[in-house]
Parts: C-alpha cells; sequence; structure tokens
C-alpha cells in the first residue's frame, strides 16, 4: 500500500513538472515576453542595414577574466535581422571585435527563445554572419541606410567603451542614416558627438533597459547601465514598468526621427518597424 501511494505521488509530480516546462514558454509569452507584433509590410530594396552587436561573452566584475556565459542577447539581433530581410533590406551583421558574436545561452533556452530566434539558427546565411561578423573597425558606417545596435549583457562591457563605434555613429548620423538600439545597445550612443563636439543624443527621447530590471535581475557588475548613463549624456528618458521590468515593452523615437530606440528584448520587431517606417516616409 505504502509503495503503491509513493509511486502515485512521484507520478503526480513528474507529470506536474513536464506540464510545467511545456506550459512555461507560452506562461511567460502571456505575461510579455517576446510579444507578437503584427507590422507593416515593406519593400526596401536597394537598402543597406547594418547590425552591430557585442564581442564580450562574459558575465564577470570588471578586472575578472572568468565568469557566467553571456553576450548577446538573441532576439534582440535576430527579431530586427528578420524585419529588415524581410523588407528586401540587404543587413551585415557586425561586431566590436570581429569574428563569432557571443550569445547568451539563457536567450537561446528552450524556455525563453523567440520565434525569430528559431528561425534565425536554421538560416545557414544568417548563422554565417554570426559566426563571422565584420569587424567594426572595418566598417564604413556611411553606406548604410539603418544602423542598429543590439543589446545584452555583453554589449555592457564594450559598446559604450568603443571610440570606434562612437565615431561611426556619429558619422551614420551626418550621412543620413536612421540609427536603432535596443536594451543595452544604446550605450554605444553615449559618447558619439555632433560637429560642436557635444553629445549628439543629448535632448533626444531615449529609452534602454531600466535600472530596476538591472537590479530584479540582480545583474549589477556590469561597468554601465543603460538608463543610468542616457541620463549623464543628456537623454530624456522614458520607459515603461511592470511587475517586473523584463515583461515591460516601450519603443521610442526622437523628434528629429533620427534615432529609435527599444526598452528591452520585447521591442525589437517594433524597433525595427519603425525605423522602416520613418525610412519609407522619407523616400
Amino acid at each position: 500500500m505504502y509503495q503503491s501511494t509513493v509511486r502515485k505521488t512521484l507520478l503526480s509530480l513528474i507529470f506536474i513538472v513536464i506540464t510545467v516546462i511545456i506550459l512555461l514558454p507560452y506562461i511567460l509569452k502571456n505575461l510579455g515576453l517576446h510579444p507578437d507584433y503584427e507590422g507593416n509590410t515593406f519593400d526596401l530594396s536597394g537598402k543597406k542595414a547594418l547590425i552591430i552587436a557585442t564581442s564580450h561573452g562574459v558575465l564577470n566584475y570588471p578586472g575578472e577574466s572568468s565568469g557566467k556565459p553571456s553576450g548577446l542577447a538573441s532576439s534582440e539581433l535576430t527579431a530586427p535581422y528578420f524585419e529588415f530581410i524581410d523588407a528586401n533590406i540587404s543587413v551585415d551583421i557586425a561586431s566590436i571585435k570581429g569574428g563569432e558574436i557571443p550569445v547568451d545561452p539563457q536567450t537561446t533556452s528552450y524556455f525563453v527563445r523567440s520565434s525569430s530566434d528559431k528561425r534565425f539558427y536554421k538560416d545557414a546565411e544568417a548563422v554565417n554572419k554570426l559566426n563571422n561578423s565584420i569587424n567594426i573597425n572595418e566598417i564604413d558606417f556611411s553606406v548604410y541606410d539603418i544602423v542598429f545596435l543590439a543589446g545584452g549583457w555583453g554589449a555592457a562591457y564594450d559598446l559604450g567603451f568603443s571610440d570606434t563605434l562612437a565615431a561611426g555613429i556619429s558619422k551614420a548620423y551626418y550621412s543620413g542614416s536612421i540609427i536603432g538600439a535596443i536594451c543595452h545597445g544604446p550605450l554605444g550612443l553615449i559618447n558619439s558627438k555632433d560637429k560642436n563636439g557635444n553629445i549628439l543624443i543629448a535632448g533626444r527621447k531615449m529609452t534602454g533597459v531600466t535600472d530596476k530590471q538591472v537590479k530584479e535581475l540582480n545583474i549589477t557588475m556590469t561597468p554601465l547601465h543603460p538608463e543610468e548613463e542616457l541620463k549623464k549624456a543628456g537623454a530624456l528618458f522614458e520607459a515603461k514598468t511592470k511587475f517586473l521590468d523584463q515583461f515591460a515593452y516601450h519603443v521610442v523615437v526622437d523628434d528629429e526621427k533620427r534615432f529609435v530606440t527599444g526598452q528591452n528584448q520585447n521591442s525589437g520587431h517594433e524597433t525595427a518597424q519603425r525605423i522602416m517606417k520613418i525610412i519609407e516616409e522619407s523616400s
């Protein structure tokens, strides 16, 4: 009798665990992770986009060489990538050091991977671009209609410290590019200057991952935090909030319609869509 009860209890626990595993991605989606976004259809043939990502693949305290694997938040590259590709835009992928871009393994796990992630890693050409990214030192930023900075925890270690990226963003701006950034990606904008030597994003409405989300996830060791650094740079920071900010969602276009920023991993599709709408309306 006792063994039978134990067996039934174990089977019940196994059933509950399997059910939770199966349902968790749907639960997270309903809470706000990777929301569906039905955007417009664009044909921007002849346009070129550059997506830039981190080269830093370890979550550690500044000065440490080892730590938890991290890097690019996958959907923050894959979502805009296919938005642009589906609009017949030619897309290049670059990184701070070039070569293989480290992808945070948590962002491609069964529980949190997005539909664009699933599509991306089945696309040989896309994966090849990710594994053989262009070094930004070899990039002529002025030839791109769109420059998009993907995020992820790795971006907190290198995007905001790259003089090449800062200069490239300024060059892209003055050549007429629309500049997008998401989550930690806006850190790549904080040191770009205008022709008078002033910070380019000062006085512009922008968003990025919030201090609240950083604290909620208990990942405070990174050297730069987007909300804090954007405010220091003079940007007019705004964001949405939820019981957990990782389920929040917000996209901001500056008044000049030259910078489009997304708050976190949930904003990739709309950020790209808003960029393409600006280009279409200006053509």
